[in-house]
């Protein structure tokens, strides 16, 4: 069986929101069209405490882009974004939230962020999504979303390694290049785990 993982459509991540990833609002509309292709629909919500440990709000004179270590960890601070319950943490409303078959949340322990769909940064928990997929005998995952070289790039590296043939929906995604290169680095990486593609392959 194969899978399309939606990778935080969410407000915060679209022009106007708090860490917006420039024409992220255009994969919107792809993702309906690509939802009828596939046999399960799952996507990801970042949804943060507000008084979670990568904003740079939570640290005294410290900005948005700056690295710090947070519990252990490298961490890049971020605008407060995709706090729970808030607009922002809302999946988009021209999304076809209802042929989306499951939801997966992430972000919500405050020591860590969360980047894959699949697992926080520091691997303590999953989400539950790689079980899920097992579950309903997903075999091919195809994976779209934002940002490409942060929460996409992520979630394609692990399920890779967890073993699903991973394919990637070139034009439905956008990056933000904190790091002019992280972009194009990040399809680098994922050239490498899984298969990249557009999206006229499925839809014909």
């Amino acid at each position: 069986m194969r899978a399309l993982l939606l990778v935080d459509l969410q407000y915060d991540f679209m022009p106007g929101g708090a860490l917006a990833v420039p024409e992220g609002d255009a994969v919107v509309p792809l993702a309906n069209r690509l939802m009828d292709k596939f046999d399960l629909v799952t996507a990801s919500q970042d949804w943060h405490p507000a008084d979670h440990g990568s904003f740079a709000s939570r640290h005294p004179g410290a900005k948005p882009g700056d690295r710090i270590e947070l519990d252990g960890l490298p961490q890049t601070l971020w605008p407060d974004h995709c706090v729970q319950g808030t607009r922002g943490a809302e999946l988009h409303d021209d999304l076809r939230i209802g042929e989306i078959d499951r939801i997966f949340r992430k972000g919500q322990d405050r020591l860590v962020d969360s980047y894959s769909a699949f697992y926080d940064n520091a691997r303590r928990r999953s989400t539950g999504l790689g079980e899920a997929l097992r579950e309903q005998e997903v075999d091919e995952l195809y994976v779209m979303g934002l940002a490409t070289d942060y929460c996409v790039l992520y979630s394609v590296l692990d399920a890779a390694e967890l073993g699903f043939k991973t394919v990637v929906v070139a034009d439905g995604c956008r990056g933000i290049d904190l790091t002019p290169g992280d972009v194009e680095a990040a399809w680098e990486k994922m050239r490498i785990a899984g298969r990249v593609i557009r999206s006229k392959e499925i839809l014909g």
